[in-house]
């Protein structure tokens, strides 16, 4: 009999951490290598965020908060949606959590029923498979690959979705792919779930303020879905804050105060001083953030052209976040030695035992034949990363 419950053993570790604790152990022996796998801003957070937080000790923020977290906060992301979302919501429909992870998985947990059907947009987000499979519900994936700038279409929607489905998740701007839904193409999408009133829409929308072309929008701005949207944000990405561990959900009543039942068993409140700091976030405006988001669109080109110049990587433009995505089935089957790159993860050891540059297979995300890297990390250190994988590369016959 094993020690561990199956619930624990079934589940899959974040590849993404693995990826990158392989990465600190590769650093640790001495080597110089570059982790391109973790989705972390290499920015401080700004000093006014800073400066919240450190009154907030002067305060004695250090005791218990509420656990849909401190009413100064839920007002400030109330004024926030009204701002930024044209959104109206009251204090009472929102819940602050430790990080948009848990958020996410308060809503799958008390949404989801063994055997019910989940629609996840693919590519996905990493932890979107682990947290329904630990809801025991049934996943089922929409696939959309390069050729298509990883979003579905309304086609493929309506091909998945039936009466029975209980839940749809998607994030826009995208984690893993960068890729970011037109303002046409959610209203495209819309229609789609108008005809299917009984499904409930998770939006994680956390990379809002890192986009290129277009301005966000969120499907929650559609008044026919509004009571069935929850959308899930926080402050780790656009404010570099993932230390702070601060997520949040807006949603209808009824889930909310279910996901604030279900915290209150596993973590109750927030840190009272990271909310604090995050309430000083809700009131920064877009504006404010132009030159992080400068800094990532000019990477972004820089890593467009380096990729696209590298044998067997095909990359699409993604309109935000700060990933690419690049398909790389064309290397499969190539060998550097006795070792042969049968899949992707396979490419993403050889990268970083070889050039010593850390990536994530997109077996991951649900993707099997494409790598995750992340350019939130210098220009120069980024041009380094594409010169070594240019090199290993050029190694494997």
């Amino acid at each position: 009999m094993s020690i561990l419950s199956s619930r624990i053993e079934r589940m899959a570790e974040s590849e993404t951490i693995a990826m990158s604790q392989r990465s600190r152990d590769l650093k640790a022996q001495g080597h110089d290598v570059i982790n391109l796998s973790l989705g972390e801003p290499d920015f401080n957070t700004p000093d006014i965020i800073k400066e919240a937080g450190i009154q907030a000790i002067k305060d004695n923020y250090s005791h218990y908060t509420p656990v849909p977290g401190l009413v100064e906060l839920r007002e400030a992301i109330v004024e926030k949606l009204r701002r930024d979302n044209q959104l109206s919501y009251t204090p009472d429909q929102i819940v602050v959590s430790t990080g948009a992870k848990q958020s996410l998985m308060n809503v799958v947990l008390c949404l989801i029923d063994p055997g019910d059907k989940v629609v996840v947009a693919a590519p996905y987000w990493v932890s979107y498979e682990a947290m329904v499979n630990f809801a025991d519900g049934e996943m089922i994936t929409v696939n959309a690959g390069v050729e298509q700038n990883f979003k579905i279409t309304p086609q493929q929607l309506d091909d998945a979705l039936t009466e029975d489905t209980k839940l749809f998740m998607f994030s826009s701007p995208s984690n893993p792919t960068g890729g970011a839904y037109s303002e046409d193409e959610l209203r495209a999408l819309a229609e789609v779930f108008k005809r299917y009133p009984n499904t409930y829409i998770i939006s994680a929308e956390i990379y809002e303020h890192i986009r290129f072309e277009e301005k966000h929008f969120s499907l929650a701005q559609i008044p026919e879905l509004y009571d069935r949207l929850i959308v899930v944000n926080g402050v780790s990405k656009s404010f570099a804050m993932t230390g702070g561990r601060i997520g949040y959900i807006a949603a209808n009543k009824t889930i909310a105060k279910a996901c604030t039942k279900m915290q209150g068993q596993f973590t109750s409140g927030a840190s009272g001083i990271s909310q604090m700091a995050s309430r000083a976030a809700m009131y920064v405006l877009e504006e404010d953030l132009s030159d992080m988001v400068n800094a990532f669109s000019k990477r972004r080109e820089i890593m467009i052209e380096g990729l696209s110049n590298i044998p067997g990587f095909v990359c699409n433009r993604p309109e935000g976040a700060f990933y690419l995505f690049p398909k790389v089935s064309e290397l499969f089957g190539k060998r550097f030695n006795d070792q042969v790159i049968e899949n992707a993860t396979d490419l993403c050891m050889y990268l970083i035992n070889e050039a010593h540059v850390a990536t994530v297979p997109g077996s991951a995300f649900g993707a099997d034949n494409y790598i995750r890297l992340s350019y939130a990390a210098s220009e120069e250190e980024l041009k380094t990363a594409l010169d070594r994988i240019r090199k290993a590369i050029e190694q494997l016959q």
